[in-house]
């Protein structure tokens, strides 16, 4: 019976020690495990659509890096709630609007726009009790005015025509805003003089509805957002975009480039990034009708076209929308560029096929155009170097023109390319 007593103990210690391992293995495993994965794997919710709005991803536009053995990396502002790089903007302006007082609880937001930031401040102004009045140009997509209407905006198309011109449409929504405000102070006024509560709608007394029609009646006043030279826009940039770039690429970036609307994207990351790192370059695309190549490059606000009276009544001369300003802004002023690049409507044209054909990124017209600019720039500065640019909005609101190849034949500018020889690229 000895062997028996032995063998049975030998299978117990055996047992024991399989045991002991096992449980040890287990709190070993589970504790190195826990101590290399965060802490926290589910995201918080976002505290609304305003909380949704930056941080959206940076991407490698595989296409273009390849062709030019250079990285190339897209912000892409597309992915915000209203569509754009612009959500970030309208943000912004109406918080330091109310919280400067510009802009009173439940008033309106009025703003001349050629679509994008205009469709923004209609996606967020009813996040802060507000309303929006947009004015645009009547030769923009018909298909941002049906967004804008959409989204519950108030839209007036006005024709295009110069910036010093009265009926131009940033004047027009400056002057709304203006006569918002009067209203509201004369509601005001008469209710105090009254001495009593008057028997309001929206703010108003039925009276004032029938006189003042549409976002006129709403009383509480007007505030012009004036995306144009409200450094607000600037700052959304500089406070937003800028580091959110920064820190996605680990600081190792070589060169920025977009084109100027309003100039504040381009004015506040370009500011951010030389003051983080004077080794980044910084440069502006300019695409047709725009004098601001010669202000960067020569430091004089200068085109050939407009020296030889040649300039068309419209103020931008190309198809791309929102971009090509011929004009210093506020916003503007604030960039730290170290030159700049041409790009024409084919080019962006071509672009915008090229790069839906080969990485499945459905292109708008100033999207297109940052990133002829940011070819541009990897030609200039050789293979090995890393470019961002702003992947602005997406080709949806551009289907009527953009996109149309009726629309595009009439310009000559029927997309025929296969690859990148529109770019001298084989």
């Amino acid at each position: 019976m000895a062997p028996v007593r032995t063998t049975f103990a030998i299978v117990v210690a055996i047992a024991a020690i399989s045991i002991s391992m096992a449980v040890f293995s287990y709190f070993f495993f589970f504790k190195t495990t826990t101590s290399t994965l965060p802490t926290n794997n589910k995201k918080k919710p976002r505290n609304g659509v305003v909380d949704a709005i930056g941080n959206t991803p940076l991407i490698r536009i595989n296409s273009l890096s390849e062709a030019t053995g250079c990285e190339i990396l897209g912000k892409c502002e597309f992915l915000n709630p209203g569509g754009s790089v612009k959500d970030r903007v309208a943000v912004k302006i109406i918080e330091e609007a109310l919280e400067s007082g510009d802009l009173a609880p439940g008033g309106v937001v009025t703003e001349g726009s050629a679509g994008s930031t205009a469709i923004s401040l209609a996606t967020v102004a009813p996040a802060f009790g507000c309303k929006c009045h947009v004015v645009i140009p009547d030769d923009v997509a018909i298909e941002k005015s049906q967004i804008l209407e959409a989204l519950g905006a108030t839209v007036e198309r006005v024709r295009p025509v110069s910036i010093t011109h009265t009926h131009h449409y940033v004047n027009v929504a400056r002057r709304q805003a203006l006569e918002a405000d009067e209203l509201a102070a004369k509601t005001k006024k008469a209710s105090q003089v009254d001495g009593k509560d008057l028997d309001q709608m929206n703010g108003c007394t039925p009276d004032q509805q029938k006189e003042y029609p549409g976002f006129l009646s709403h009383c509480s006043g007007g505030f012009f957002a004036d995306q144009f030279e409200n450094l607000a826009n600037f700052r959304a940039h500089y406070e937003g975009t800028g580091p959110e770039i920064w820190e996605q690429t680990g600081g190792s970036l070589d060169a920025f480039v977009a084109a100027a609307g309003t100039g504040g994207t381009v004015a506040g990351v370009s500011k951010f990034l030389q003051e983080k790192s004077s080794k980044i370059k910084c440069f502006l695309i300019i695409p047709p009708g725009s004098g601001l190549f010669h202000k960067v490059t020569r430091g004089v606000m200068y085109i050939k076209e407009e020296a030889e009276g040649q300039r068309l009544k419209n103020p931008f001369d190309t198809i791309t929308e929102g971009i090509g300003i011929n004009r210093l802004t506020q916003n503007f002023t604030m960039a730290k560029l170290d030159g700049a690049f041409r790009g024409t409507d084919k080019e962006a044209v071509e672009m915008s096929r090229f790069l839906l054909r080969n990485d499945g990124l459905f292109l708008g017209s100033s999207f297109a155009m940052n990133c002829v600019g940011a070819v541009r720039v990897a030609k200039a500065l050789g293979p090995g170097h890393t470019i961002t640019t702003i992947l602005c909005d997406s080709g949806m609101r551009h289907l009527s023109k953009f996109y149309d190849a009726k629309y595009l034949s009439q310009y000559g500018l029927t997309p025929t390319a296969t690859g990148l020889e529109f770019m001298s690229i084989k």
